[in-house]
């Protein structure tokens, strides 16, 4: 499969190095330009370009950048994606420590990703940002095994979503749908799922006991 990433810092790395790894085609931008990606495109075969490009005949695409350069991201990011192409968000906001104020998410009450799916023009489905980067290299586990992992997943085209599920099943850990972008809420910062190392049961029961309140420290007021 064809995947392009947008963001080559330490989720983006290492899921080239993963994905690349398992035989797919993998092309990879950052906001520096592709002379910096030798490096990585030396040890892993991906294939570094601007990320104006990287989404070129992908069927799937990782945005997995700071909240803040969602919005300066190039216009027509995904002009020449496969028809059907499925767009992975692995945005956190972290308005005190990185991003500033962003008041459609704290003064109205978007969703990180659905914000960024305004930003890009295109659905998203939120996956892996809650996930510590080293854990996708580390804790792949083959399917039925005891101690694997599993990655809350929410989005609201379904095919897409199954699309990404289905990536994340061949990585090496299990799913649990945690509804639609309006819902992803439940997997933002400081909720029980987030950074949460469980199996299904466990996941699911966390994204169940979350609350849509904003922790104070994930506020820039």
């Amino acid at each position: 499969m064809k995947i392009g990433i947008i963001g080559a810092g330490n989720i983006g790395g290492n899921l080239t190095r993963r994905l690349t790894a398992l035989g797919h085609d993998v092309s990879v931008a950052n906001s520096r330009g592709p002379h910096t990606l030798t490096a990585l495109a030396e040890e892993t075969g991906a294939t570094p370009t601007r990320a104006e490009q990287a989404a070129q005949g992908a069927d799937i695409v990782v945005v997995t950048v700071p909240m803040k350069a969602v919005p300066n991201l190039p216009s027509g990011l995904l002009d020449g994606a496969a028809e059907d192409v499925a767009v992975i968000d692995t945005g956190n906001y972290y308005p005190r420590q990185r991003d500033g104020k962003i008041a459609a998410i704290e003064d109205e009450g978007l969703t990180e990703s659905r914000w960024t799916e305004r930003q890009i023009g295109h659905p998203v489905i939120k996956a892996f940002n809650g996930t510590f980067a080293q854990d996708i290299l580390e804790q792949a586990r083959p399917a039925g095994d005891p101690d694997r992992m599993a990655l809350p997943v929410a989005g609201d085209d379904e095919e897409a979503k199954r699309k990404v599920m289905a990536l994340i099943d061949e990585i090496g850990f299990d799913t649990v749908d945690a509804g639609g972008i309006d819902e992803s809420w439940r997997q933002q910062p400081a909720t029980p799922v987030y950074g949460l190392r469980a199996g299904i049961a466990e996941v699911t029961k966390a994204l169940a006991a979350a609350t849509p309140d904003r922790k104070p420290e994930f506020r820039a007021d």
